[in-house]
């Protein structure tokens, strides 16, 4: 009996959808996505090496642009809201010179190939790096193992080019104060599988200004240049070639004016620097199709936001934070706010699922069961950072509906921060982030179109628009279903944490420490269900107030009796 009565809260959660306006945003954005328009927005990113200011980037935010105008938004001239679809390109000057790598080549003197060659590795220049003399320059190569003191003790490195089995970047200083004219290093992180995946180079940056350049070396180019060096003395024919110069930062920001609620929110951010297809051209793809689709359902009358939508396309976590900040009455009103950071993994060749990172809950503080943090890694989380909200439970019961109906796999990880979800959090404001990993190709130069798939990025924006379609047009039965559904949640979580409770009791674990946890969880989600209060747009009766009253009395009668049970 129990075990029906467990799966049945979980169909429970999942069918409140049909209670309410979901099910039918659901139907328009199936139908209304087109996964070929942001496949075609995606490949256009990601021929770029994109850092503000640089041409790749400035022509991705153009790109975007031209969307949203055959959309139907209009250049802002005054104000936001001066007409019911607008869009703006904020200007801004920057503090520091913009960098983009041009070309570049390591050769092997007495070799007619390349050793490595830009065109296959982009991200062998680091950001920041300087160009080589026209024509490139040869000098001799000398090999210092790891780089540490022992390793470099009586080497001559004056008028040389120091390469070792480590980070370049830690190796530029002391180069610099020996004479060495370059650097070359590796440093691939272990999820990456360098040895396997053996082109394979992390992006990365040197200081700015420095006195000499510097190369990122793959794994297999790392091996052969060490065999090479450690048979006798080896020169190299170097040639970089990138551009440093002043420029402007660009974000574009879209809004679809709400007609009720126009200062209340929902603002969604897709960062569209680094170099990468996943990440995260697929973000910019996936944002500008979710924009247009807007658009189209808001001429066709299918749509009817009372409260504002927006999309954000900027500079990671920076434009972000900024868009909150800079002007608190506005920052006032963002309800919600979402990232679309590496959206469309093809899972089959980069091995990274679908992931919802959730706000800070108690699982991000004990991380049990089926739970887990990616390889990213948890952050330092403590009780008092906790974030009880139902968009947690909302955005995911969403997405496993969609997964259901597409055959798609998602699941979550607790909080670890590090995308533009975090500025969100920071200012209180409920946000989530949308990802894949752990992608073998995260950060890489093997992060390219190939490993794309359309129907994730389809699969993604259906969900993300789903769900702020659903809170900018929130009535009383919203509300109520959503109480149902994230009551039903903490019952099922509550009864997940009871029972690995249970079992740690017996594996010797602190009683209090573990009713601890089962009375932190049963706090979290009450107060959860209390932040629905604010979910109807206008609403008419106390309806809500009695139905979250309810369910709080429900799950804090369930916490004390598993309390209770913990012996």
């Amino acid at each position: 009996m129990k075990r029906i009565l467990f799966f049945a809260l979980i169909l429970t959660s999942l069918s409140a959808f049909a209670q309410t306006q979901t099910a039918n945003y659901f139907n328009l954005t199936r139908n209304g996505f087109n996964e070929k328009n942001a496949y075609e927005t995606t490949a256009f990113v990601e021929k770029y090496f994109r850092i503000p200011g640089n041409t790749g980037f400035n022509a991705s935010i153009h790109h975007v642009e031209e969307i949203l105008k055959k959309a139907g938004y209009v250049e802002q001239k005054t104000n936001e809201f001066e007409s019911p679809m607008t869009y703006r390109i904020e200007k801004r000057p920057m503090n520091r010179n913009t960098w983009e790598p041009v070309n570049a080549s390591v050769t092997i003197v007495g070799e007619s190939l390349p050793l490595i060659a830009y065109q296959t590795n982009r991200n062998m220049i680091p950001i920041n790096c300087p160009s080589t003399a026209v024509g490139g320059i040869t000098a001799e190569v000398i090999f210092v193992g790891k780089g540490a003191a022992a390793d470099l003790e009586g080497k001559d490195l004056k008028g040389k080019i120091v390469f070792a089995d480590a980070a370049a970047g830690r190796l530029i200083s002391i180069a610099t104060k020996a004479g060495a004219i370059g650097v070359m290093g590796y440093s691939v992180p272990k999820y990456n599988q360098p040895e396997k995946h053996q082109t394979s180079i992390s992006f990365g940056s040197m200081p700015a200004n420095a006195a000499i350049w510097s190369l990122f070396l793959s794994y297999g180019v790392k091996e052969k240049l060490k065999a090479a060096c450690l048979k006798g003395k080896v020169e190299l024919k170097v040639n970089i070639e990138t551009k440093i110069y002043q420029a402007e930062e660009l974000t574009i920001v879209a809004n679809v004016k709400g007609s009720v609620k126009p200062d209340e929110r929902f603002v969604y951010s897709a960062h569209v620097q680094e170099p990468g297809a996943n990440d995260n051209a697929t973000g910019v793809g996936a944002l500008a199709e979710m924009a247009r689709v807007t658009a189209t359902l808001i001429k066709s009358g299918k749509l009817k936001p009372q409260r504002t939508l927006t999309f954000l396309w900027g500079d990671e976590i920076v434009s972000t934070r900024r868009y909150i900040t800079e002007d608190t009455t506005r920052a006032k009103g963002i309800l919600w706010g979402m990232s679309l950071d590496m959206v469309g993994e093809d899972t089959e060749k980069t091995g990274g699922t679908f992931l919802l990172e959730k706000m800070p809950d108690p699982s991000a503080i004990w991380t049990r069961g089926t739970d887990k943090h990616s390889e990213w890694g948890a952050g330092d989380v403590k009780e008092k950072d906790l974030f009880p909200h139902y968009y947690n439970d909302f955005i995911f019961d969403i997405c496993k509906a969609q997964g259901k109906f597409a055959n798609w796999v998602v699941n979550y990880n607790p909080f670890e921060g590090g995308s533009d979800h975090t500025p969100f959090l920071q200012n209180k404001i409920p946000g989530l982030l949308m990802w894949h990993f752990t992608d073998v190709f995260y950060h890489t130069d093997n992060d390219r179109i190939g490993a794309v798939s359309s129907q994730t990025m389809k699969n993604v924006g259906i969900c993300a628009l789903t769900a702020a379609y659903t809170l900018v047009t929130a009535d009383e039965n919203t509300a109520s279903a959503t109480v149902a559904q994230v009551k039903n949640d903490a019952l099922v979580r509550l009864k997940t944490e009871f029972e690995l409770s249970k079992k740690a009791i017996a594996d010797g674990k602190s009683v209090t420490d573990e009713k601890h946890i089962i009375e932190v969880w049963g706090k979290y989600y009450t107060d959860a269900l209390a932040t629905i209060g604010t979910m109807a747009v206008a609403p008419k009766t106390t309806r809500i107030g009695s139905t979250i009253k309810v369910a709080v009395l429900a799950v804090e009668k369930q916490t004390q009796v598993y309390l209770s049970e913990l012996k």
